[in-house]
């Protein structure tokens, strides 16, 4: 009875575990595929806040590259929407040192 009784309050709190990261990550379908969206609060920032590092980083790695827009959340992660020296645009993430981040 003791086994039992321990059994079921672990697998009570397992399955509560398990329901609260989906719970707060709910997950959209886009093109059949699930993605799940990590909530990040940006604000959008004058280029001219935008560190330098970023700026140099962009040129190494996408040369010719033009910043439109800059955005900057609390964690100094900043989103930079960019339109591509091939005409393309996309939006391109990276820490205040410059490195990019996959978000």
């Amino acid at each position: 009875m003791k086994n039992d009784m321990k059994s079921l309050v672990f697998a009570t709190a397992l399955a509560m575990g398990s329901l609260s990261p989906v719970l707060a990550t709910p997950p959209i379908f886009h093109d059949g595929i699930m993605e799940v969206i990590i909530a990040q609060d940006f604000t959008e920032i004058d280029l001219d806040k935008l560190p330098e590092t970023i700026s140099k980083a962009l040129e190494k790695d996408h040369a010719g590259a033009v910043i439109n827009k800059a955005y900057v959340n609390e964690e100094a992660e900043y989103k930079l929407e960019v339109t591509f020296a091939d005409g393309t645009n996309s939006e391109l993430y990276a820490d205040a040192e410059g490195n990019w981040i996959d978000m």
